[in-house]
């Protein structure tokens, strides 16, 4: 089955517009294959760890980590919804730069993959898409 997730830049070192998407996935999708589809979305290079964790607010101080390898090459979105109470999912690449994602599911009911399109989907984008490494051209 297909869902929609919202996925928002929440914080990062060198992030300076806000940006945000709407992205169908298949419920089966692990976080590992969320990871890379989210490196797509935002065409950064996949040159650093990350992991996920769930908390009320980005930078609040108690979290649920989820970034055991097994955990996240096992972890289905379907297996994390709904969060507990209060509680919001972030995916975070780089840390040093800090780039932080909040994820949420959408109200929309599961459904099934339309023929002939291709999942990850990106079904609405707003605002600039962060840049990983501004005004830097060797990296």
């Amino acid at each position: 089955m297909i869902i929609s997730l919202f996925i928002k830049l929440a914080a990062g070192r060198c992030a300076q517009d806000d940006w945000s998407c709407e992205l169908e996935v298949a419920e089966s999708m692990t976080l590992d294959d969320l990871h890379y589809a989210i490196q797509n979305v935002v065409a950064f290079d996949n040159d650093h760890l990350y992991a996920y964790f769930i908390a009320r607010k980005v930078f609040g101080s108690k979290r649920a980590m989820i970034d055991d390898e097994d955990e996240l090459e096992n972890t289905s979105i379907a297996a994390l919804f709904p969060l507990p109470k209060d509680r919001k999912l972030f995916y975070w690449f780089d840390f040093g730069d800090d780039w932080m994602f909040q994820i949420s599911r959408s109200r929309k009911k599961p459904r099934e993959p339309l023929p002939g399109r291709h999942y990850p989907f990106i079904v609405s984008e707003s605002g600039n898409k962060p840049e990983q490494y501004p005004g830097d051209e060797e990296w």
